[in-house]
């Protein structure tokens, strides 16, 4: 640095306090509070984390002979084999949700987003909204007395249509002297059969029995519930296609389904997958609705058409918790836990997934 060039520093006036000064102060302001807020997150899932771990160590580590002699509802068994039951029966209903929801909740979001005239597409969009707003026990209400007579007949039909199909692939039993007797039936999957209650192909397995109050009405119940949450956020992403895209497959000679089918349904392939996610967390956690609809059980096996059957974690909770003491308490802490256990590896896996469609998706084209 020369001698002119110091005197003109020496000689500058000090800075002074300016917008552009103020708004950097904001940002780091406003950076350290975001910080903070992303911190209290996750305080608050650990605080959650440890209070249900600290709370239901008890039950975790208890023997089946202190279980069954302190807890009634558990029936005698362990902790492990009632919590295992419990979300056997959680994840089959959620299943069948997903499995019926998301095909409608795409065709749905589709037709607001690309086939309806924009009037139209605006009222569904607003009655879908509606839809999610719903209280859950106005679902189970409606379930348990709107639905269930109407789904007694589709229930029965299947029964009727695939029992024999099943019959033919794992056999069929009667019971002669007090004692099963096995007929027909595939070898192995006959054996498996029966073996194992749990075979998914038993031909027990769509055997209706009156009233539907069994885990695929449960199911059913579940999907009308997280169909608007499913439909809502498919038709935000498939809105977000681009147009041009859209535009040059239809100038190629391509027709409107050809076009969805190549541009739209690949561009919206991690929002699909993610919206399904966000419904099966959902479905995952559901309480009022699955308590009223469902003949509990806690049986692992595959008989969705039967009642007394399945139940799930947070139903069990909700049923039996006023009335809990002492180590029952514990009991349904400890399955409280490993709910939220489940529901944070599924939504760990749902950010895998979403991140891997995302990185091969046509929105980075």
């Amino acid at each position: 640095m020369n001698l002119e060039q110091k005197k003109y520093d020496e000689q500058k006036p000090h800075a002074i306090w300016s917008p552009v000064a103020k708004g950097s102060r904001a940002d780091q302001v406003f950076r350290w509070f975001s910080s903070g807020a992303g911190a209290l997150i996750l305080l608050l899932l650990a605080a959650v984390a440890i209070f249900l771990l600290l709370s239901s160590k008890n039950a975790l580590f208890a023997s089946t002979e202190t279980i069954a002699s302190e807890v009634g509802f558990a029936r005698g068994e362990s902790f492990w084999h009632f919590a295992g039951a419990a979300l056997f029966g959680t994840l089959l209903a959620s299943f069948i949700a997903l499995i019926i929801a998301v095909p409608f909740a795409v065709c749905i979001a589709l037709f607001i987003s690309h086939y309806a005239p924009r009037r139209m597409a605006s009222l569904f969009g607003y009655i879908i909204d509606l839809l999610a707003a719903i209280p859950s026990v106005v679902f189970g209400i409606w379930g348990m007395w709107a639905l269930e007579p109407l789904m007694r007949q589709i229930f029965h039909w299947i029964s009727q249509t695939f029992t024999p199909v099943l019959e033919f692939i794992s056999g069929s039993k009667e019971m002669v002297d007090g004692k099963e007797i096995w007929h027909g039936g595939l070898p192995g999957f006959s054996t498996m059969a029966q073996n194992y209650d749990w075979w998914p192909l038993h031909p027990d397995v769509l055997a209706f029995t009156p009233p539907a109050r069994n885990i695929l009405m449960g199911g059913v119940i579940l999907a009308v519930m997280i169909l608007p949450i499913i439909t809502s956020l498919c038709r935000e992403v498939f809105l977000q296609t681009p147009r041009l895209q859209e535009e040059a497959s239809l100038a190629l000679g391509a027709t409107r389904f050809e076009m969805i089918k190549m541009v739209v349904l690949p561009h919206g392939r991690s929002g699909i997958v993610s919206a399904s996610m966000l419904g099966l967390g959902r479905a995952l956690g559901e309480t009022m609705a699955l308590l009223m609809v469902l003949s509990p059980g806690l049986m692992v096996n595959f008989k969705i058409l039967s009642p007394g059957q399945h139940s799930t974690i947070a139903s069990q909770i909700a049923l039996r918790f006023p009335e809990a003491s002492g180590l029952e308490s514990d009991f349904l802490i400890a399955l409280g836990f490993i709910l939220f256990v489940i529901t944070f590896v599924v939504n760990f896996i749902a950010r895998a997934i979403v991140s891997r469609y995302a990185e091969f998706s046509g929105a980075n084209a």
